[in-house]
């Protein structure tokens, strides 16, 4: 087991808190956050608290830091805590700059620490299913990918929270749930190259933006096509279609609180078959399988190189909505 400390007890760092609770594999023995009511109520769960994110690694027991943080520290807190000799585990995006993602990168290969990255739809059993079989051939070539993430969770959140931020957090349906089909993107068809994006305010008054849409043209000559819209009831869909079939995943409900999935196959000249893929934990299984190979037990199923073309994708999109333009990758 090893020992980690959660910087960041907000909505999803408390929520990862809760889930690593009983883990055999990665033991959350401190919360860090400077708020009062944060630091409470995880030490009503047991869990040591501190303030600052240089208490967790002047703290000798923690081997690990899981990174709940605004994505402007992320690349700070990673150089310092591959720098101390800790593990890091980092929720999306990892960086906001490819520049930022390299030297955090760095950093990590230098120290010979394990980096994990907060993309848990990889671990979803139906997806990992899809991988799998599109390259056994069964599906034939990848063709096109549609991919939509949706939710209006942000509706009910002060206007001042940085995930509502122009300046912090531009483009903000990119790093609320687009971010994870580039990631599922990538993980599908490979290299992307080119982009283009567009995003509008159509059902909200936040300034970042509440309904984007992207397409994604990779180095196999696929193409994915992504939407994220914050100001509508919760959809997720992923649909890949090959040369010799398609195979559509659809949630039921958001990753927050997983009820199952459903998921239908076609191959040519048959009837669609679909079958329920009940809940499963994806997000603790993302975070022991970091755990796992920070302990030299397993290695990593998410490269740097997939982690580092991510955030190339991440500033290119940005650009993209900026320019209106094709960017390149």
């Amino acid at each position: 087991m090893i020992k980690a400390a959660i910087i960041g007890l907000g909505w999803w760092g408390s929520i990862i808190l809760k889930a690593l609770l009983n883990s055999p594999v990665v033991n959350p023995v401190l919360g860090v956050d400077p708020s009062e009511p944060a630091r409470a109520a995880a030490s009503a769960l047991g869990v040591k608290t501190a303030t600052r994110f240089e208490d967790a690694l002047a703290d000798l027991e923690i081997k690990a830091v899981i990174l709940c943080t605004p994505q402007e520290h992320h690349a700070k807190q990673i150089v310092a805590a591959a720098q101390s000799g800790r593990h890091v585990f980092c929720e999306k995006p990892l960086c906001t700059t490819a520049a930022d993602a390299e030297a955090a990168i760095a950093a990590v290969r230098k120290a010979g620490v394990q980096l994990g990255i907060g993309h848990e739809r990889r671990f979803e059993p139906a997806v990992i299913e899809m991988r799998q079989r599109f390259a056994a051939g069964e599906f034939g070539t990848p063709l096109l990918l549609e991919g939509n993430f949706s939710q209006d969770k942000f509706l009910n959140m002060p206007r001042d929270n940085w995930r509502l931020s122009n300046s912090v957090n531009p483009v903000g349906p990119l790093s609320a749930t687009g971010i994870h089909l580039v990631d599922l993107s990538i993980a599908l068809l490979g290299r992307p190259t080119l982009v283009w994006a567009r995003l509008a305010t159509l059902g909200s008054d936040f300034a970042n933006g509440d309904t984007l849409s992207v397409t994604i043209g990779f180095e196999s000559g696929a193409t994915a096509l992504l939407g994220a819209v914050l100001a509508t009831p919760f959809m997720g869909r992923l649909a890949l279609q090959g040369s010799k079939g398609w195979v559509e995943i659809r949630d039921r409900s958001h990753p927050e609180h997983i009820t199952g999935w459903d998921v239908t196959s076609v191959h040519r000249n048959e009837e669609p078959a679909t079958v329920f893929y009940p809940p499963h934990p994806t997000m603790c299984d993302n975070i022991e399988a970091f755990g796992r190979a920070a302990l030299g037990d397993a290695r990593y199923p998410v490269t740097l190189d997939e982690m580092l073309l991510n955030v190339r994708s991440f500033e290119a999109i940005q650009r993209s909505v900026k320019s209106g333009g094709i960017e390149n990758i």
